[in-house]
């Protein structure tokens, strides 16, 4: 095998073993992130010096005896973290020559553990998008098919992994920017329990919703990255007091009597035939496990689009408002005076749909439209975290599709922001809740695009839906298969 098809597992085994450096393994992957992406464009910064000299430091505290299950391993991180003297742009022209500081927690985590730093990956515009298509750097493509959307906002991340460019990756979901991505690009990523990953350096742009997260090629892998990732930081106001867990020592559980609930509003109108007789094979192998299937009934996921996108907007317009052009951000040359510069930084400094969003979240937070939109939609926010309840009083986790259809055609939905936005009609009421949930792959359609699957799971129940996409992994192999090289199904 080679190296680029090593996961983390098959990484640190190799290291373990000897049969590898860490310096060969991030060179080796160096130069196939140097031959694939110009044509993914999944990077927008490769940091190729510092991963070697980050790989001899691993290599060196191997030699000492350090055991660490992810020292040594390469990872790159979604363009959103903030990285000590590495541009962090949010792929966006207002922050394009931003280098902060200081490490996000979980860049600093992630390197105390040993993890060798490869670069900064491609994302929509302030994870804003569900097609990676409104980057200031140029779309990403999927590696399955690159006339085909990646997802996003995480799309550089699902399409490195599915290129096999990188076996590890961070990403960050608001509504579903790491699971739709995740289903899109055939691989597995963790949307953990709001609170459980620090959102400290990691730019804002919806602070009740964002979550970091761990994406890899498996769910034990993502497992040892959460090992990493989730602890309490008291930075950040929203972490959990106990946000640490075993997530790969929990990995060993059986599904028998595990009770799952199927809600029927997910496989209503908009669902693609193909991806529902994915899923619904994936949920007869949880029987065939020895899990127990029930219907459950969500009725207020239909007003979840409508609810994001009133919620979502008005707290990005709030936390945007710091990039006027005045700091570190992009400024406008040769301003009359303040008002112009505050006008033409951000118009030139933002993109159509990051200025779309701004705009709309002013509006629902203005005077005489607050009480009308804004308050409605947290209403409606604690009528979909009460679904939730009821349902989890019933069953264990919930499965269904991560999304309605397989990766669209690049440009198919970008003249139509409802269209785009109605991508992530399964995965935003999680947001909007705070539960954990995973997508992973569970098949494929007639064109060879990958399905993926949603487990959700009550607050807190981050191992447990680790450990059960882990033991559907075990007895499938759909998650195996990679744009070159064909696995079992």
């Amino acid at each position: 095998m080679e190296i680029h098809e090593l996961s983390i597992q098959g990484i640190r085994q190799a290291l373990v073993s000897g049969q590898y450096s860490s310096h060969e393994i991030t060179g080796a992957l160096l130069q196939r992130i140097a031959e694939e992406n110009p044509r993914l464009n999944a990077f927008v910064t490769v940091t190729g010096e510092l991963a070697l000299a980050q790989a001899k430091v691993a290599d060196s505290r191997r030699a000492r005896g350090e055991q660490g299950p992810l020292l040594g391993v390469p990872v790159a991180h979604k363009d959103i973290f903030c990285t000590r003297g590495v541009r962090t742009t949010c792929a966006s022209r207002m922050l394009e020559n931003f280098v902060a500081p200081y490490d996000a927690t979980v860049i600093r985590r992630l390197q105390e553990s040993g993890m060798v730093m490869l670069g900064k990956l491609n994302m929509d515009e302030f994870a804003m998008g569900s097609s990676n298509e409104t980057s200031h750097f140029g779309p990403v493509r999927n590696p399955w098919n690159p006339a085909r959307v990646p997802g996003g906002s995480s799309g550089g991340s699902a399409s490195a992994l599915a290129a096999r460019l990188v076996p590890a990756a961070t990403g960050t979901d608001t509504g579903g920017s790491i699971r739709q991505p995740a289903a899109f690009c055939g691989v597995t990523g963790l949307k953990p329990t709001y609170g459980r990953v620090s959102r400290y350096g990691m730019i804002a742009f919806a602070s009740s919703l964002d979550q970091g997260g761990p994406m890899a090629r498996s769910a034990e892998d993502c497992a040892l990255l959460m090992d990493a990732m989730a602890a309490h930081d008291p930075l950040d106001s929203t972490s959990h007091a106990q946000a640490d867990g075993q997530f790969y020592a929990g990995l060993d559980r059986s599904l028998e009597g595990l009770r799952v609930g199927v809600p029927e509003e997910f496989f209503g109108e908009g669902l693609d035939p193909q991806v529902a007789e994915a899923v619904q094979s994936a949920i007869r192998q949880f029987e065939k496990m020895g899990a127990r299937i029930r219907k459950v009934h969500l009725p207020n996921n239909v007003h979840a689009v409508s609810t994001y996108y009133v919620l979502a907007p008005a707290e990005a317009s709030s936390n945007l408002a710091r990039f006027d052009g005045v700091r570190y951000t992009r400024r406008a040359s040769c301003p009359r005076d303040l008002t112009d510069l505050y006008t033409r930084s951000r118009y030139e400094g933002f993109g159509p749909e990051v200025r779309r969003r701004i705009l709309v979240g002013t509006y629902v937070l203005s005077a005489g439209y607050y009480d009308a939109y804004y308050l409605q939609a947290q209403k409606v926010r604690s009528l979909i975290r009460e679904d939730f309840r009821r349902a989890f009083a019933e069953v264990d986790v919930i499965v269904g599709p991560a999304t309605p259809t397989t990766a669209f055609a690049l440009g198919d939905k970008s003249n139509d922001p409802v269209a785009m936005y109605l991508a992530d009609i399964y995965t935003i009421a999680v947001n909007l809740a705070g539960i954990p949930a995973i997508s992973l792959p569970c098949g494929f359609d007639r064109s060879g695009m990958p399905v993926g699957m949603q487990i959700m799971g009550n607050y807190f129940a981050d191992e447990q839906l680790l450990a059960i996409a882990h033991q559907y992994q075990l007895q499938t192999g759909w998650h195996l298969r990679s744009p070159g090289q064909q696995g079992r199904g």
